[in-house]
């Protein structure tokens, strides 16, 4: 934390910049306008851009099996994780932890999934360049879910209901119960045991289960676009400022969040990454964090640019629906500038997904807001950030700001709570 000597002239400074402050409270040039309205969560388009790799990502029955799945904890070795226990709906899709815990601890904080769905990138270090693809990955992580392709695709087309929606959907079912062709398999994929059952299989029925395995995804995936975020406190001031109601908007924000929103989208240089109705840009920036004790630094983006190529799930791949709508995988960076940078995450429901940064490095916003004050040297890479400079009023006032992006996901509440009935 940043530390600051009170004086008697400090105290006069303080003084008078929060005066003048808030006689500008309210005061925005055209410019400031609109820069704001870049922000207004209106300019978000309705629907997330389409996903050509899956075909089904907007169909209702497929939205619905994603459902049932997400708060499945059959989807799991134990029987006792679901997507949900490391994105509840409670916590904006997170999990208030540092670093999630599953079967075991993953090694990364958990970042919301409202609005990923406009990202090209998944995960922190953008691992995964579809959603379908980015929800396979937790299912055989032996941190998260623990199992293996073949236990996932066996629990769909063993389940008569599961059966019955993923045929309704993918339009075939094919059997698997043969235990000499399609052996069982426990625990995580990557075990030894595990991977010498699967190199024993024929290819073809390897591409079988594959192909159940991937339109799993593609079925969370579907489930997943519904989470959109809703218009939050500064939305509606936006929207006030907007229709010109003058007394309507002076009472939405206080004079301190104003101020601080002054200063987010001047002084304080936050629109360089957190731009756009999400409040970020969604590329890999390295920002000086520190790893977490013990930990050797992450490389971030440089390795996760090489583990999306190699993924038998990517965009290129047989699985995905579109092999031709791979540019960004096909021209991504994959430069030494991306050692230790990590996608921007979004700035909306940042009271409710504590603790930040990708190994959940900062508890606390304080705490965000002084690290980017200091911009201390990467431990590997080179920070981007330059040293804010603020001073300490004009930290709570940035702050105060950033509390006024909470809001409830803009959803029918029944998609939040696990369902009633099988699908």
């Amino acid at each position: 934390m940043v530390s600051f000597v009170v004086t008697t002239s400090a105290l006069t400074i303080a003084g008078y910049y929060l005066w003048s402050g808030f006689q500008a409270a309210d005061q925005w040039s055209s410019a400031e306008l609109d820069q704001i309205n870049s922000l207004w969560i209106e300019n978000l388009p309705e629907s997330p851009p389409t996903d050509p790799t899956n075909l089904v990502a907007d169909r209702k029955e497929a939205r619905t099996l994603g459902h049932h799945l997400f708060f499945d904890e059959r989807l799991s070795s134990n029987g006792e994780v679901s997507c949900a226990t490391c994105h509840d709906p409670g916590l904006a899709f997170t999990d208030g932890l540092k670093t999630s815990r599953a079967i075991g601890i993953s090694a990364r904080n958990a970042p919301s999934l409202i609005g990923v769905s406009y990202s090209p990138w998944l995960y922190w270090d953008g691992r995964k360049d579809s959603q379908w693809s980015q929800a396979l990955s937790p299912l055989e992580d032996q941190a998260e879910h623990g199992g293996n392709r073949m236990f996932y695709a066996k629990l769909i087309l063993n389940d008569p209901d599961y059966r019955r929606s993923y045929k309704a959907i993918f339009g075939k079912t094919p059997e698997i119960n043969d235990s000499e062709r399609f052996p069982d398999m426990y625990g995580p994929f990557e075990t030894p045991e595990n991977k010498a059952l699967w190199s024993g299989m024929a290819k073809s029925d390897q591409f079988t289960i594959n192909e159940v395995f991937a339109n799993l995804g593609k079925a969370l995936a579907a489930y997943q676009r519904l989470l959109k975020p809703g218009a939050s406190r500064f939305d509606n001031y936006v929207k006030s400022l907007n229709s010109n109601q003058k007394d309507t908007s002076s009472s939405i924000l206080t004079s301190q969040e104003k101020l601080g929103l002054k200063l987010f989208i001047g002084k304080a240089n936050c629109t360089n990454c957190h731009n756009g109705p999400l409040l970020a840009n969604n590329a890999f920036h390295n920002t000086g964090l520190l790893s977490s004790p013990g930990k050797l630094p992450d490389l971030g983006r440089k390795k996760g640019i090489d583990l999306v190529r190699q993924d038998p799930f990517n965009c290129l791949n047989a699985f995905s629906d579109d092999n031709n709508a791979c540019m960004e995988l096909l021209y991504a960076s994959s430069t030494k500038e991306l050692v230790g940078s990590f996608r921007t995450p979004s700035l909306r429901n940042l009271k409710l997904t504590a603790p930040y940064g990708h190994a959940g490095q900062q508890q606390s916003l304080a705490e965000v807001l002084d690290h980017y004050n200091e911009a201390p040297d990467a431990m590997i890479g080179h920070n981007e950030a330059k040293p804010l400079e603020l001073w300490p009023w004009e930290l709570w006032q940035l702050e105060a700001f950033l509390e006024t992006l909470d809001a409830p996901p803009k959803i029918e509440g029944k998609w939040l709570v696990p369902p009633r009935n099988k699908s």
